[in-house]
């Protein structure tokens, strides 16, 4: 049986262990709580670009070095930047944990930014921009976001074109030493682990690392826009991107929403997939998912068509947001739940993905969750609390659309 630890560190750490004595690898996540939302406004992509040079040199050893340290131990390892947090992790056999913890702790206190990646990581960014500019579902992501998040926390990770070239070397450093610090850090670690021997070693890495008094905690309002917005672009398909107000991911109404998700989008025998594409034939891609900053929940529906049938291809997504809250079945909830067991239970086999969701745990409810708890609140819904949630936030809540391509929507 699993169990959880959960424990606030002197150095300034937030820590979650979970305790896995069957596996024969150990996890490690590591959230910086900066992101995205606290670039200056005249350095977009600059959160993204901190995270892509932190470990090209230290002061102990130059870029190559430190991914021979790595490779050394095995270590698989990942990095990324989102709106609020940037993550890195790693997975290593158990006897090479403690290097592990080190050799991130190495980088994140000790980085020195020279001055050919720092070069390196703007140019690389200003070819994601490009990439970008061909890619009309990433566009029409890029615009859906800012639309409905706002332009604070609906910002893209590479940045724009403008702010990327404005960056220095200087905005590198100088970001990195407001936003990093013990202070605004939770880890995660799992696996056939000893809880306080992970407390004892992740202390030693990281004390003195910046104040240890909790900061940038608290969640930030989005600031949605409920207007119907064309991009023209000379495309053979049109994107169409809807978002509604959704809850957060600690609301009492997250399990219902889930649900509804899961009918609506969650494979091929659901509610858009049928009669979207398969009965019409009008995209050859559609879904549903949610958004979910801290604090606050968006409710996600997308499709890919062609011009000639954006206009019904629109009104058939409408048509299925508003009647689910009238004729959804039971049978569909329990395929929804059979579903989110069946994820779960792979899910739980991955030691990297338990690790995880539990810093996601920490970041939402404040504490781990145990799998069995969720679970149990996902069971409890009934097909009545699901056609609520539908009438109360889908059905004729205020909607925030994208379309990009060549026509634009007549109503």
């Amino acid at each position: 049986m699993s169990e959880h630890t959960h424990l606030q560190l002197a150095c300034g750490i937030e820590l979650a262990v979970l305790h896995l004595p069957q596996r024969r690898a150990e996890a490690l996540d590591i959230r910086v709580l900066a992101g995205l939302a606290d670039e200056p406004a005249d350095r977009l992509g600059l959160a993204r670009l901190v995270e892509q040079t932190l470990d090209k040199g230290t002061q102990q050893h130059d870029g190559r070095g430190l991914s021979d340290a790595f490779d050394e131990i095995g270590a698989m390892t990942s990095s990324w930047s989102g709106r609020e947090m940037t993550g890195f992790s790693g997975l290593v056999l158990p006897e090479f944990f403690p290097r592990c913890v080190e050799l991130h702790a190495e980088f994140l206190r000790t980085p020195t930014f020279p001055a050919d990646a720092c070069d390196v990581a703007v140019e690389l960014g200003r070819q994601e921009l490009l990439t970008l500019n061909d890619d009309a579902q990433g566009l029409c992501d890029k615009f859906i976001n800012r639309q409905a998040l706002g332009p604070i926390l609906g910002r893209h990770a590479a940045g724009e074109r403008e702010t990327l070239d404005a960056v220095t070397r200087d905005d590198l450093v100088n970001f990195w030493q407001k936003h990093y610090g013990a202070g605004r850090m939770i880890v995660s670690a799992a696996g056939p682990l000893e809880p306080q021997a992970v407390a004892e070693c992740i202390e030693r890495a990281f004390a003195g690392f910046g104040p240890a008094t909790q900061s940038n905690r608290d969640p930030r309002p989005i600031e949605f826009d409920a207007v119907a917005t064309h991009h023209d672009k000379p495309t053979e398909q049109e994107q169409i991107a809807i978002a509604l107000r959704g809850v957060p991911v600690n609301h009492d109404d997250r399990p219902a929403e889930r649900l509804l998700l899961g009918v609506l989008g969650g494979g091929m025998s659901a509610r858009l997939f049928t009669e979207v594409r398969e009965k019409q034939g009008l995209a050859y891609w559609v879904g549903a998912w949610s958004e979910n900053p801290r604090g606050s929940g968006l409710l996600m529906v997308g499709a890919a068509t062609t011009p000639q049938r954006c206009q019904q291809t629109y009104a058939t997504l409408l048509r299925e947001l508003e009647r689910v809250a009238t004729d959804v079945t039971d049978e569909e909830v329990s395929r929804a739940l059979a579903g989110f067991l069946v994820r779960a239970a792979v899910r739980g086999d991955q030691t990297r993905t338990r690790c995880s969701e539990q810093s996601d745990d920490i970041i939402h409810f404040g504490r781990p969750v145990p799998m069995e708890e969720k679970l149990d609140r996902l069971r409890a819904v009934t097909v009545e609390q699901v056609r609520d949630f539908a009438a109360r936030y889908i059905a004729q809540a205020p909607r925030s659309v994208v379309t990009l391509g060549p026509e634009p929507l007549t109503a």
